[in-house]
């Protein structure tokens, strides 16, 4: 029996792979499940299409099992390190990507990646088969977001793109969302000399990033995890609000803008040439159809869109001394609410670890 198997091939899956290599498993014992060989390929494309060439993460968002040494430290720009001091330095995309690749290219990802789509996961004595392959002792889900998300009517819209999709600037934009991505499509849209109009049904929220900072840590996280399953949801569908950072590289070109009759928020596109929808992800376990078949086979315990699993993101119906069934990425949202971060990333892959090494 092979010890281990990641299902899923993105950043999630990356960082579990490399959590598991520094934490003493053997490639030999890992088998790797997913449908691109470079784990960077879907984000760098999203990336890619809204321009983006700042992470909203800070040093410590990357996808090396060790935290040190953070992305600031392998920048090496004085401003970098005096940055990450204040929580005020945010790597470059490039750094970023560069950094992902040294990883996969080190850790021996190439070797236990298997090109192929997971339909089907089964529980068996000690273990779980993948489409009749296996038993793997240990199995961790890390299929990512489930699909792009394009509210009606501007899906059936002619003018429609999605902003995670490949695209210009017309020269009167509207974008519709008000989260990061679409707070960064007005300022490309705005850049390119387009008029723009904010399509939003409310006024996002401004912090540095995707949570407030307390539910990156174990003490901030004790009291989410003490919430009854109707809170813990309340709490979370608070959390989803759109949001991004404060501060005046987001704020002056848009000030600027209204003043130059540019920028402007209303209710429709009220003839824009353009509509980008900048409204991220479909969302939910149901929409999964590798989760929705977990979910049904095995007559898992769920709470409105999620999958209910423990603080250490493993499914407690599927998992006991003999093996586990975990989940990472945004699947794990449940245990960690900001599940779909590089930092998500890491919390899942290191309890990951923990039972592989225990189990």
């Amino acid at each position: 029996m092979e010890r281990c198997a990641i299902v899923g091939s993105g950043l999630a899956a990356l960082t579990a792979y490399a959590t598991l290599r520094h934490g003493g498993i053997a490639e030999e014992e890992i088998a790797v499940f997913g449908t691109h060989e470079d784990p960077t390929e879907v984000w760098r494309a999203r990336a890619d299409a809204i321009r983006q060439r700042r992470m909203r993460s800070e040093s410590d968002g990357h996808v090396a099992a060790a935290s040190w040494p953070g992305l600031a430290v392998r920048d090496g720009r004085p401003s970098a390190l005096w940055g990450t001091l204040a929580n005020r330095y945010h790597p470059s995309v490039e750094l970023f990507l560069c950094h992902a690749e040294g990883v996969r290219e080190r850790s021996g990802w190439a070797r236990s990646f298997r090109a192929r789509r997971v339909e089907r996961i089964a529980a068996v004595d000690g273990g779980f088969e993948l489409d009749g392959e296996g038993p793997f002792r240990h199995v961790l889900v890390a299929t990512g977001h489930p699909g792009l998300a394009t509210p009606e009517p501007y899906a059936s819209d002619p003018r429609g793109v999605h902003a995670y999709a490949p695209h210009e600037y017309g020269d009167k934009v509207a974008v519709v969302g008000a989260g990061m991505a679409a707070a960064t499509e007005w300022l490309n849209a705005l850049a390119s000399g387009a008029e723009v109009v904010s399509i939003r049904r409310r006024e996002p929220l401004r912090r540095p990033l995707n949570a407030p900072r307390p539910l990156f840590s174990r003490r901030g996280l004790a009291p989410f995890h003490a919430l009854g399953a109707e809170r813990r949801a309340a709490r979370l569908r608070e959390l989803s609000a759109p949001s991004y950072p404060p501060g005046r590289a987001w704020d002056e070109p848009i000030a600027c803008a209204e003043r130059e009759g540019r920028f402007r928020v209303e209710h429709t596109p009220n003839g824009a040439t353009q509509i980008i929808c900048a409204t991220g992800f479909r969302r939910g376990y149901a929409e999964d159809p590798l989760l929705a078949r977990l979910v049904a086979d095995h007559d898992l315990a769920v709470h409105d869109r999620w999958i209910l699993v423990d603080p250490d993101c493993s499914v407690p119906a599927l998992t006991d001394a003999s093996r586990t069934l975990a989940l990472a990425g945004i699947a794990a949202q449940w245990a960690y609410p900001a599940a779909d971060t590089v930092a998500g990333a890491k919390y899942a892959a290191r309890a990951f670890l923990r039972a592989c090494r225990t189990r």
